[in-house]
């Protein structure tokens, strides 16, 4: 009988078939831990917070003056001495120090005075200027300066008392002298008022400039104008000369009154710093030193206490004639 032999070769194959399936179905080997990284140690040292800086000198010392901008309404050593001198008085009588410098414009202070921080604590700026500065929220007034006994001053519009006029309305087509283009009360001021009362003071009269003010009365009295204008009351700088003027010229306008300049502060100015200058100028004014200082400095004579109220009849005015301040400078 014949049998079949299984082949050696086939069997050996079969074998290690079993053994790679039993590898594939067992257990996945199981990986080393490794060690995670170590961490890179620092190259610098962390910085060491920094101490906060001193705090400012405080306001009115050597080291921290309060700074007084001036504008020379005169000449300049004048102006720059006398403020000096002011300054020193106040020192007197609080202890702060104030530095008064003399600027060469009002544009000048107003900038210093609206910078931020401010250059200027102080000013001294008419009323043009001032009404700028605080309509910008850079200043308030505070003092008023008194001239001739006042602390205001006025411009007049006049006639000849046998013209038959009457009103400002009544300038249509006539002649008008004024004293200079640049003369606050003698036109800057009348020409407002002109407008105000419909008078166009471009087209609707004809201007003569005479050269000053008792020159723009003279020329009325004399007849080469129909009108003039001029501060108040400049008719008298000509009485000498013709001792009937006051019955002659007839004044019809006197404009609101024009607030003369003074002291005023930046609106961050401490209150208590205010108070101490302001006592101490309102003194000093009283005192025979003090009245030399301030007349060398703008020919003041005196100070009187006023708020930005005292500067809104003014305002008034230029509303009414719609002008802005700044069209003014």
């Amino acid at each position: 009988m014949r049998t079949n032999k299984f082949p050696l070769f086939a069997l050996l194959s079969i074998l290690l078939i079993g053994v790679f399936v039993l590898s594939a179905c067992g257990p996945a080997a199981t990986p080393e831990a490794t060690e995670p990284p170590a961490a890179e140690e620092p190259t610098e040292a962390p910085p060491e917070p920094t101490e906060a800086p001193p705090p400012a000198p405080e306001l009115g010392t050597e080291e921290n003056p309060i700074i007084w901008a001036f504008v020379p309404s005169g000449e300049l050593e004048r102006v720059s001495s006398g403020a000096d001198a002011v300054a020193d008085l106040i020192f007197e009588e609080t202890g702060l120090v104030i530095q008064t410098f003399v600027a060469t414009e009002y544009a000048g202070v107003i900038e210093a005075m609206c910078a931020d921080p401010p250059k200027a604590h102080m000013g001294s700026l008419a009323t043009f200027a001032y009404i700028l500065a605080a309509d910008r929220g850079c200043a308030e007034a505070e003092l008023v300066s008194v001239r001739y006994g006042s602390p205001v001053y006025n411009g007049q519009i006049f006639v000849r008392a046998d013209s038959g006029i009457e009103s400002l309305e009544e300038l249509k087509g006539k002649v008008f002298c004024r004293p200079d283009a640049l003369s606050t009360s003698g036109w800057i001021i009348p020409s407002i008022e002109l407008r105000a009362a419909g008078v166009d003071p471009d087209t609707d009269i004809e201007i003569v400039d005479a050269g000053s003010h008792d020159a723009a009365v003279a020329g009325v009295y004399n007849g080469d104008c129909d009108a003039g204008a001029s501060y108040v009351d400049a008719r008298s700088r000509i009485e000498d000369e013709h001792p009937d003027v006051m019955d002659v010229i007839k004044v019809i306008s006197i404009s609101t009154d024009i607030p003369n300049d003074g002291v005023q502060y930046v609106t961050s100015f401490p209150r208590e710093l205010r108070d101490k200058i302001n006592d101490a100028l309102l003194k000093i004014a009283e005192t025979e030193e003090g009245q030399e200082a301030l007349d060398t400095a703008y020919q003041w004579a005196a100070l009187e206490e006023h708020d930005d109220s005292f500067y809104d009849p003014f305002r008034q005015l230029l509303d009414a004639a719609g002008v802005k301040p700044e069209d003014l400078q």
